[in-house]
């Protein structure tokens, strides 16, 4: 059995959507062990707690330093001893220790067709916003392993999302996350559970 712990900022979307895939069979030999969220109010944590799954905070803000921070999330992660990290609109920059630790057992999900749209400041709705600015008529979501860049490792899976002439990048997110993120985050979890990755 695949040990998941899920790193999420916010709402928590693409974890329930890993819970749910669980629930109805299209996740398979995993299970979500831990939730880590780097802010006390994210809606992460009630979805944890919802479903028994023990849930920390990791905040850098209780941290005088960063590498303060980076070490305690390290030990965080480790203490919940997971085959796999999944971030899931985790706002954080991974530090390199721990990467180097779970090389390969890292994977993210960004709502763009990587290259497009990627690296440093492109997130949440920066992401939907440039993409309607510069007018593409697809966009998508990437999931990918995590390396020392941003948005930088190997591609694992993507799905293409047609882009309406009436989006808004409010509607545009709900809908890349609706028909993209929320269909390849939990095949990607179970294509590795399952050895097909």
């Amino acid at each position: 059995m695949l040990r998941v712990a899920v790193m999420a900022s916010g709402g928590g979307t693409n974890l329930q959507a890993i819970l749910d895939a669980i629930r109805d069979g299209a996740i398979t030999n995993a299970q979500v062990t831990a939730v880590i969220c780097n802010n006390a109010g994210a809606y992460a944590v009630e979805r944890a707690r919802r479903h028994g799954i023990p849930a920390f905070i990791v905040s850098p803000a209780a941290y005088e330093s960063r590498e303060a921070f980076n070490e305690a999330l390290l030990q965080t992660v480790d203490a919940c001893r997971p085959d796999l990290v999944v971030l899931a609109g985790f706002l954080v920059k991974i530090p390199a220790p721990m990467i180097e630790t779970y090389r390969n057992r890292i994977i993210n999900i960004h709502p763009s067709l990587i290259p497009s749209f990627c690296g440093v400041g492109y997130y949440g709705l920066k992401v939907h916003e440039a993409a309607l600015a510069r007018g593409v008529k697809l966009t998508g979501a990437t999931v990918h392993y995590v390396d020392e860049g941003t948005d930088t490792g190997p591609i694992l899976l993507q799905k293409a999302v047609e882009v309406r002439q009436d989006d808004t990048p409010e509607s545009l997110q709900r809908r890349v996350m609706e028909e993209a993120e929320w269909v390849i985050l939990p095949e990607a979890i179970d294509r590795i559970a399952n050895g097909r990755i």
